[in-house]
Parts: structure tokens; sequence; C-alpha cells
């Protein structure tokens, strides 16, 4: 019997991804670096933001400390913080639709490597704020996916049993790896990614339009 549904954020829940590249370089431009979209989605897509800082100082043989890792954090989340206030997160096919379909009685958890401070204003302005009854963010692990701890922490917070009785909605492959090695099965979406690179998923689909409660429900029998 499923026991819980944890969905990602970015991607999964709202097109914010081309909003994080964007901030990224707004922050790494100024210092001689820069992220193409093919390194992002190939590379840095699945980390926090904390780890992607880390990337892109390795890639560009740079080095940087904690406390430079902390300050350009907090330069790009107020520079998304801008982005969010501009309108500019939409939400994806199907996802807060499916969210809302849920019944009250199975428990819904919010999985993500973005801040806090990030997810919130959207998934309030979604309405869908409420739904959520755990909520594991970036600062919430020292490890970030593709690590299992986010997932790990979030089913330690549903106070599951088995986490092969919950299902982790995910886009990337990072994330498929990181629910999966937390013992949770996984729905991919080709919102971020070709079905090709999702295939470690238990089950693929198109978009979250396809998705409704039976269907996550067979995924765990």
């Amino acid at each position: 019997m499923l026991s819980a549904v944890v969905f990602d954020f970015d991607g999964i829940i709202v097109d914010s991804e081309p909003m994080h590249f964007r901030a990224f370089n707004e922050v790494l431009n100024p210092l001689g670096m820069e992220i193409t979209w093919e390194d992002y989605c190939e590379t840095y897509i699945g980390y926090d933001d904390r780890d992607a800082f880390r990337e892109a100082h390795k890639a560009h043989q740079q080095k940087a400390s904690a406390r430079d890792v902390k300050r350009l954090i907090e330069q790009k989340a107020a520079i998304f913080q801008q982005y969010i206030q501009n309108g500019e997160a939409s939400p994806l096919p199907g996802a807060v639709e499916l969210i809302k379909s849920i019944p009250a009685r199975l428990p819904v958890a919010l999985c993500s490597g973005a801040l806090r401070e990030d997810i919130l204003p959207i998934i309030t302005t979604l309405g869908i704020a409420d739904a959520f009854c755990v909520i594991v963010t970036a600062e919430d692990t020292p490890k970030s996916k593709p690590d299992p701890a986010p997932y790990a922490l979030a089913i330690d917070k549903l106070g599951l049993g088995d986490p092969a009785t919950a299902v982790a909605i995910e886009d990337t492959p990072a994330g498929i790896v990181s629910a999966k090695g937390a013992g949770l099965k996984v729905l991919a979406v080709t919102n971020s990614y070709a079905r090709d690179y999702l295939m470690e998923a238990d089950a693929v689909t198109d978009s979250l339009e396809n998705v409704s409660r039976p269907i996550l429900e067979n995924l765990v029998v």
C-alpha cells in the first residue's frame, strides 16, 4: 500500500531550472566564471547551491573557502528572490493538480536541493504550501542529491518503517539515484531530461498530467 508521495521541487513542481541557471551565472560572471546550459544539465542540475558553487570553482581551477561559498549562496538567493517577485516561476503541467488530488490521509512531502527561502514563496503562491507535512531542503542535510541523505531524512521525518512503500517524483538522474539509494520507488518525469537518461526509475512519464493516485499506488504493489 502506498504510504507517502515525495515530490522534488525544481523541474517537477515549477519550471525553475532556467532561473537557477541564470542566477548562478549572474553571480559567477563577475568572478570570471560561467556555466554553459549543457554543463548545467549534465553536472549541476542535481546539486544544491553549495555543491554547485564548489564544482564551478573546481571546474575553473579556482579555490573557494566555506565563507566564499556562503557569500555566493546568499548573492544567488537574492537574485532568485527577485525572479520570484517578477513572477517568473511557472508551475509545470499537472503538478499542482496532482498534489491537490492526493487525499489528506496520504502524507505528501517535498525533498529538494533548493533553499527553503526559494521554495516557500512559490508553493504559497501556488496554494499548495499546506499540502506538505514534511519539507526537506538544502539546509537540512550535509550532502545533497545524488547522495541518499535528503530522501533518507524525508522518510525519517515521515516516520515510515518501509521506504519502499513511498514514491518519489523526480526529473533528474541525480534525484533518481538519491531516492533509490534511500529505498523509495521512483516515478521520473521527462521535464528536464530525455527518457533514456531516466531509465533507473521504476516508471517514466512525459508529464504529470498523465499521472493519477492509482498510478502511484501501482508502483508499490
